[in-house]
């Protein structure tokens, strides 16, 4: 068993024998068959256990494994938590509550330790119950595939992997090896208790299906292997697809081109749904079907409103070509909008206006009026504008809406309207509206930019004065 382990740790897991690894241990024969491998691998060990206080022996389970960790003079770190109140308090199973409250405290003592994985001792075994656990809330292949040897980025961070090196190894391999090597586990008696879902799948569910297949755990364990492949080959796939199908990623949200999703094949577009979710709610274990299917049908029906509560505390929003994934305390970022100062600005004609984010006002008098008009006409750009300046019109100025501002949009000559109203109708996202730059002459409102000229100033034959302005980002 060494030999195949001492292949695994290096190629799976990818871990340097000079460096620590922190590894949980319960005291139970799986973890602590783990242990010994790395420590007669020569592997650097932190040996950690979290008191779970869930049975009266635990106290007893921590000492044994403090025990081993002085004969073998290894570092120990030991902690106590209250499992049973967390789980109450977050409203959380208590095989739930522990694992969050497991990983936690390993991450967290990997860290202070320095060690470059956390390995656990999850078996050939606990593959099969986690593959089946999944099939039965109807999983795709991310679950179907089970757990990897390596997992980086985790629900508890992108710096540390987790690794399971047992993956490969069944139980009875590991009772074996535990004798061979007069290694003493504790026992749980809480892995018999079938009120725990595991427990009823390993005691209950399993040997029903080995009564119609004996050989259903290696079928299952085969299966997840296979699927791991075909896994690696459609998140290929959807990498690609992801480069053109995010529009923007800030802390907490995700924007993806609508246009861009819905031409990809159904399949792709749920893993990039997934993908996204993940990205925002790491480690989420509830995310099935329903939730992936609600998004797509968003997306192709988005409802009057442009949002949607999905699921986990997030959140979902319909901006023009793009529909934000985000959590619902996440302010959406507005970097890709112009914004306009606070105070109004002075446009220089001719010159330019910096305005925040690197977005920079144009200005030049337009001298041929033919050739002006001519232009405008044919202008399809709406960041670029000509605009009649008859004899009053000097100085312009960009500012920010103010309450009880009006707009007449070209082509509604005599039809003004509420500029807050012309900016719903033109569907202008409601965060960047406030901060929207307009240009104006004292009150009126002569040009919404990315959207409308207003009437009044439009080019005509009768043009004998006009400036041309443009709107452009400029990197910094």
């Amino acid at each position: 068993m060494l030999d195949q382990l001492s292949l695994i740790l290096q190629q799976d897991c990818q871990l340097d024998s000079a460096k620590p690894v922190l590894v949980g241990v319960s005291g139970g024969p799986d973890s602590l068959c783990l242990l010994d491998v790395l420590d007669s691998l020569d592997y650097p060990v932190v040996i950690a256990h979290l008191n779970h206080r869930l049975r009266p022996e635990a106290g007893d389970d921590a000492l044994a494994v403090q025990r081993a960790a002085v004969s073998r003079g290894l570092p120990f770190v030991l902690a106590e938590t209250d499992v049973a109140a967390y789980a109450d308090e977050h409203t959380l199973s208590i095989e739930e509550a522990a694992r969050t409250l497991r990983y936690r405290f390993l991450f967290e003592q990997a860290r202070k330790h320095g060690a470059q994985a956390v390995a656990v001792a999850h078996t050939a075994d606990d593959q099969v119950e986690t593959v089946l656990m999944h099939l039965l809330r109807g999983s795709g292949l991310a679950g179907l595939r089970g757990m990897p040897y390596r997992a980086l980025p985790t629900a508890w961070g992108g710096d540390i992997p987790l690794v399971r090196p047992l993956l490969g190894v069944w139980r009875s391999e590991i009772i074996a090896y535990c004798e061979q090597r007069g290694l003493q586990p504790v026992f749980d008696r809480t892995n018999l208790d079938t009120t725990y879902y595991r427990n009823r799948l390993r005691h209950e569910l399993i040997p029903t299906l080995e009564s119609y297949n004996p050989a259903v755990r290696p079928v299952v364990w085969r299966m997840s292997q296979t699927l791991a492949g075909d896994y690696a080959v459609l998140e290929a796939q959807v990498s690609a697809a992801w480069a053109g199908c995010v529009a923007a990623q800030s802390a907490g949200a995700v924007a993806l081109k609508t246009q861009s999703i819905k031409t990809q094949p159904l399949a792709i577009q749920r893993a990039i749904v997934r993908r996204a979710i993940n990205l925002l709610r790491p480690g989420l274990r509830d995310i099935g079907y329903e939730t992936i299917a609600r998004t797509l049908d968003f997306v192709a029906h988005p409802p009057r409103t442009g949002q949607r509560d999905l699921a986990a505390g997030l959140r979902l929003l319909i901006e023009g070509d793009r529909m934000w994934l985000a959590a619902w305390e996440a302010d959406l970022p507005v970097g890709d909008w112009p914004q306009a100062a606070s105070q109004p600005q002075k446009l220089d004609i001719p010159g330019e206006t910096k305005l925040p984010g690197g977005w920079v006002f144009s200005a030049r008098p337009a001298g041929n009026m033919p050739a002006a008009l001519h232009e405008a006409r044919a202008n399809a750009d709406p960041f670029r504008a000509w605009i009649d300046l008859g004899e009053t019109m000097i100085p312009l100025n960009v500012r920010v809406r103010c309450p009880g501002d009006r707009f007449q949009p070209i082509g509604m000559p005599g039809l003004s309207q509420k500029l807050s109203n012309f900016m719903i109708n033109v569907k202008l996202p409601a965060r960047a509206r406030n901060g929207w730059p307009l240009v104006c002459s004292g009150e009126a409102v002569l040009w919404v930019p990315g959207y409308r000229l207003a009437h009044p100033y439009r080019l005509t034959a009768a043009t004998r004065q006009a400036v041309f302005l443009e709107l452009q980002r400029r990197e910094s």
